[in-house]
């Protein structure tokens, strides 16, 4: 068409004239323009070949995933462990796709549209042991409705206390918060966590006289979030969205008892395997050692 002569100017037409009449980019003809002369390539991957086909990397991800004590790792944290293991070195948006193409990814919770934020900044702290939180949820066992208490901390975001009771009453909570208390100081006295801040929400157990009184005791500073406002207590909603997938949906508990010791056992595990983007792919335990060493 380009070529073709027009009868009042006498010139061709020219490519340019045509795409603008045509409503289309030059580069898109010629593109077709080159795929009617030679024929549809298949799309390769761009950039030089790697030493390792795809093929093998998705067995590397799979012993990963195969290895791994917990389910419904996402892509970046199979890269770090690939890494760490020193299995294979891929660049995260490869093992993405070859994930993805394998229907290897965790399933994704459906996003909903936010309304106006009413928290801004972070919650997490520089150092540890200088806001822990505390909230609640709930398990079904075979002796009815349990409440689980948990305890973390807001800058390695340690599992500091565990405790699941068949009444989430005002005094659970409180031996979910000692605890804590004597897994970082090692005894229970009069200000032994002066300086520590609690980050909790406006739940009857938390607001109670006994509660605030225990924090006023061992020196800790009440941190109340806003109301109706999650984000500002993210950080121990996070790890109790963790803490179903990983154990409460996953086990059927005869007792409360029994309850409590996985409760307690999947502490130790989390603390010492289980690793957090924010904190460079470290476990928790890790990052609260790197504060010793700098502090020796």
């Amino acid at each position: 068409m380009s070529a073709t002569m027009s009868p009042s100017a006498l010139k061709p037409f020219g490519i340019k004239r045509v795409c603008t009449v045509w409503n289309i980019s030059r580069a898109t003809m010629q593109r077709h323009k080159v795929l009617a002369l030679h024929g549809a390539t298949p799309k390769k991957k761009r950039g030089p070949k790697t030493c390792l086909a795809d093929a093998q990397v998705l067995e590397e991800i799979k012993i990963v995933l195969r290895n791994s004590p917990f389910v419904g790792e996402g892509y970046r944290k199979v890269d770090a462990r690939l890494r760490a293991e020193m299995r294979v070195f891929s660049a995260p948006r490869r093992i993405l796709r070859i994930m993805r193409e394998n229907n290897l990814l965790a399933p994704m919770r459906c996003r909903s549209s936010p309304g106006p934020r009413v928290h801004d900044g972070t919650i997490v702290t520089e150092r540890p042991d200088e806001m822990w939180a505390i909230d609640g949820t709930s398990c079904m066992t075979d002796q009815g409705n349990a409440t689980v208490f948990v305890v973390i901390d807001h800058c390695t975001g340690e599992c500091l206390g565990a405790h699941a009771a068949q009444r989430g009453t005002r005094m659970e909570a409180i031996d979910t918060l000692r605890q804590a208390i004597r897994a970082t100081r090692g005894t229970f006295d009069r200000d032994v966590t002066a300086g520590v801040a609690l980050r909790h929400d406006h739940g009857s157990q938390f607001i109670s006289h006994a509660f605030q009184d225990e924090l006023r005791f061992v020196g800790i500073r009440s941190s109340p979030s806003f109301v109706r406002s999650p984000e500002g207590n993210g950080c121990v909603e996070r790890f109790i969205r963790t803490l179903k997938e990983q154990l409460l949906w996953l086990t059927r508990f005869a007792t409360v008892d029994e309850l409590d010791v996985a409760l307690r056992d999947f502490a130790h595990r989390y603390n010492n395997h289980w690793i957090i983007g924010r904190l460079g792919y470290k476990t928790p335990a890790q990052h609260r050692r790197s504060f010793l060493v700098e502090a020796a």
